[in-house]
């Protein structure tokens, strides 16, 4: 229901920007009616106090339900004979590459989870693949999507983990989702993230999507975009 309320002044622009102040609101979000103008005064008032009153209608928001849109590409499913030759090709490299590493009992893994292809590593001590904030992964992860993709005319992806560190990944950003998603509730000031990949922000955006209290939304380019967390209005 829209707000009505009269406001006083010497001048119609005095009694308006006295509204407009106590309302909290801009000239565009309300509706303004003069009630008496100063201009059609009788002689018997003229040396009576100028008083203007104006009447200011705050116009109605139109209320929009907000949603953490996490939008998710439908991803068609590659032929068998794609698949083949991506995992051969995949494997011929793998095969040769994992005896340069350092990593005596490195294995690996290929799984086709169409419509992308999988690859596994286990072994000990496998941080150096991993890199910092999984940084190394992801450009393993690159690197393989171009080989699997050779002799073959449509895009094929490649998902890497090593010793489940991706897992585990998305257990501390879950947590984290939460114990932010608290924090700006409870202080009422969104909080704006480290930069992230891709697949972290989806985490954090899936994460918290249903979330009553608070929405996500990401800022900035590649690859130092970042995830914010705000409050919702209520």
């Amino acid at each position: 229901m829209s707000e009505s309320r009269i406001f006083e002044g010497k001048t119609s622009s005095e009694a308006i920007e006295k509204g407009l102040k106590e309302l909290k609101v801009s000239r565009n979000e309300v509706d303004i009616k003069i009630l008496e103008d100063h201009d059609k005064r009788s002689f018997f008032s003229i040396l009576a106090p100028r008083v203007v009153k104006v009447e200011i209608t705050v116009k109605e928001r139109k209320k929009e339900p907000e949603k953490n849109t996490v939008i998710e590409k439908k991803e068609e499913k590659l032929e068998k004979e794609v698949v083949d030759i991506a995992i051969n090709n995949l494997n011929s490299f793998l095969e040769n590459w994992v005896k340069l590493l350092p990593s005596e009992d490195l294995k690996y893994e290929i799984m086709d989870e169409n419509p992308f292809i999988k690859v596994i590593f286990n072994g000990d001590n496998l941080n150096y693949l991993i890199g910092y904030r999984g940084e190394t992964l992801n450009a393993l992860q690159t690197l393989l999507s171009s080989i699997a993709g050779r002799n073959i005319d449509k895009k094929i992806r490649v998902i890497v983990d090593i010793s489940n560190y991706k897992e585990k990944r998305e257990k501390v950003l879950k947590q984290l989702a939460e114990k932010i998603a608290k924090t700006v509730v409870k202080t009422r000031r969104s909080v704006t993230l480290e930069p992230m990949t891709a697949y972290e922000r989806r985490i954090i955006h899936c994460e918290l999507q249903n979330n009553p209290r608070v929405k996500t939304s990401s800022i900035g380019e590649e690859p130092y975009r970042k995830v914010v967390i705000s409050l919702k209005k209520q």
